[in-house]
């Protein structure tokens, strides 16, 4: 493979809302390099590819950004790191206005006053939000932007990190990223366990299915501190489509009901765990199928319903239109995704400072990446990728001035023969196809369609050979059996986790076995590397919280309401092969 090295006073692995935004603020803010890795392109890459029809974090006249908090910190049972909640609430209408200003058009009344859906909702046309994004970006003279591009693991020693290593993704390159200070802004974990559709439709999910959890991956095989992995978020969604149902239920008044027409959400609660624990509960009661009551809205409503899916969910306008039966007509079926683990939504992912740095020097992380601070959302993403670009300038600033006084080191031997270990490693994976890296890449035009079982053909391949397909199959099925998946209605016991940390085990000592014939090959390989490590981490924590906490999204049935002494975080810091488990004091916003 060739190997070209890249300098840069800052890198950001991740080229989504938290990653642009960060990018944009560092340019407004110094002159420095600055680098953006993605493993797509930025231009429609991350959650935001599909574009977004409202903003989920606003604050309304006569709210304030503490009742932002309490909202958060209630919808989480409390496990939250009030701090740096409030730190990202105070600045959710600057951001909002900032996006405005780029270009975003959010909806306004007649009177010019925004539209709003809730007290922090904001109606948004979202479809173009990500090419918004990627403009300002481009604008910036001192950031380039590295596209398709998979990083797989951290340049770092024990001085702390220092770059990435990763691969193109078109023509088999080596990259050697070089850089002064680090931000991770990669997404969550999706495709851990066996999604609500099989098949050729398996990416008909709630998450983006290219988020494998690259950014979680690394930094655990680096050592950095993790924290909340066992809040996992399960999507309450439309069936099939997978499309969301808040823009239902707010945005038409939608209840949830049961197929006897029973209105069943105030006897379970209306946090967004509790919505999807109240559907399962019903269908585990055979009360189900369970529905939004939709039937008999007004025309313009539903109208508005079909425009506002074009601009985040096609497919469910798509699947209303084609059936005959829009939401006037018939109630929309409503189910329960496949857990996943994001920083967005709950509060899992690194550890972090206020500043957004990790227990890992010159590593910082924002959007999805960042745990401690749910509820985040666009605004919130774009709040956090703003707060790490300010301290990560504090961090440079420090650093320039040790190197001055020459208290740091330039360079290491040990760095260097670290890229290079590396580069064979990616070498060796590859060493049984034949070819150059573009031909292997030209191969890519070429690949067999998936089969309906969602594995690849591979004309002529021996039987005992493994492909990523496989592994990632077993792993799902593992995960949905033992470790809370939809099959046993996310529910869980030690003894099940048990068996789930053993397969999973059994399954990453497959890695050196699988069969890699191409740099695609090579991508998915390091996907499946990564779900494996995450689901790892996330069976410690599911076993460590012995109390069942969020009703839904984590459910233990050997501890089945909450217990004293587990009003806290559970950290986690990857020790060799062992998963070390880590308790911590709650953080209020006055700490």
């Amino acid at each position: 493979m060739e190997h070209i090295i890249i300098k840069s006073d800052v890198l950001i692995i991740g080229g989504g809302t938290a990653g642009c935004y960060a990018a944009v603020r560092l340019a407004e803010l110094s002159d420095l390099r600055i680098v953006i890795a993605e493993k797509a392109n930025i231009e429609r890459s991350g959650c935001l590819a599909a574009g977004v029809n409202a903003l989920n974090a606003y604050i309304s006249e006569g709210y304030t950004p503490v009742d932002y908090v309490r909202y958060a910190s209630r919808d989480a049972g409390g496990i939250v790191r009030e701090d740096l909640l409030l730190d990202i609430s105070v600045r959710l209408n600057a951001v909002t206005h900032d996006l405005e200003r780029k270009g975003l058009t959010i909806l306004k009344d007649a009177d010019g006053n925004y539209v709003t859906r809730g007290w922090r909702n904001l109606k948004i046309n979202g479809e173009n939000i990500k090419p918004i994004l990627a403009e300002a970006v481009r604008s910036k003279e001192n950031v380039a932007v590295y596209n398709h591009v998979n990083i797989t693991d951290y340049r770092y020693d024990a001085s702390g990190v220092k770059g990435a290593y990763g691969f193109s993704t078109s023509d088999g390159v080596f990259y050697e990223f070089q850089a002064d200070a680090v931000l991770i802004a990669t997404g969550g974990a999706a495709g851990l366990y066996r999604p609500n559709n099989p098949g050729p439709n398996a990416h008909q999910m709630w998450y983006c299915p290219f988020n494998t959890g690259a950014g979680y991956c690394m930094g655990i095989l680096a050592g950095a501190e993790m924290t909340t992995f066992e809040m996992r978020f399960i999507a309450l969604r439309c069936k099939d489509t997978i499309a969301p149902t808040g823009t239902i239920a707010q945005g038409v008044g939608a209840h949830q009901i049961n197929v006897k027409k029973s209105r069943y959400e105030e006897a379970y609660g209306n946090s967004t765990a509790q919505r999807l624990w109240g559907t399962v509960s019903e269908n585990l009661a055979g009360r189900g199928p369970c529905y939004l009551e939709t039937r008999g809205i007004p025309e313009q409503q539903e109208t508005d319903l079909y425009k506002a899916y074009l601009n985040m969910a096609p497919l469910q306008t798509l699947k209303w239109i084609d059936s005959g039966n829009g939401p006037s007509r018939k109630n929309t079926e409503i189910e329960g995704t496949e857990p996943y683990v994001v920083g967005g939504h709950t509060a899992s992912g690194y550890w972090v400072g206020r500043d957004r740095s990790t227990t890992l020097n010159g590593l910082f992380a924002a959007g999805d990446a960042a745990g401690g601070a749910p509820q985040k959302y666009v605004t919130g993403a774009l709040a956090e990728g703003a707060i790490a670009a300010e301290g990560i300038l504090n961090y440079l600033r420090c650093l320039r001035i040790k190197t001055v006084f020459g208290e740091t080191e330039a360079g290491t031997a040990e760095l260097e023969q670290q890229a290079l270990r590396q580069k064979d490693t990616y070498e060796r994976l590859l060493r049984k196809r034949a070819g150059t890296p573009n031909q292997i890449a030209g191969n890519l035009l070429n690949r067999p369609k998936n089969t309906a079982q969602g594995c690849t053909e591979r004309p002529g391949l021996p039987a005992d050979r493994i492909t990523p397909d496989d592994l990632e199959l077993a792993m799902q099925k593992t995960m949905d059996t033992y470790a809370g998946g939809i099959q046993t209605a996310y529910r869980y016991s030690e003894k099940l986790l048990d068996i789930a940390e053993r397969e999973v085990c059994d399954l990453q000592t497959m890695l050196p076995d699988v069969y890699v014939a191409d740099i695609d090959d090579l991508r998915r390989y390091y996907e499946v590397r990564d779900r494996l490590v995450v689901s790892r981490v996330l069976i410690a924590h599911l076993r460590a919280r012995k109390e069942t906490r969020w009703r839904g999204f984590q459910e233990n049935i050997d501890y089945p309401g909450r217990r004293e002494g587990y009003n806290c975080y559970i950290n986690s810091v990857m020790d060799g092969d062992t998963v070390r488990i880590i308790k911590r004091d709650l953080i209020k916003m006055n700490d």
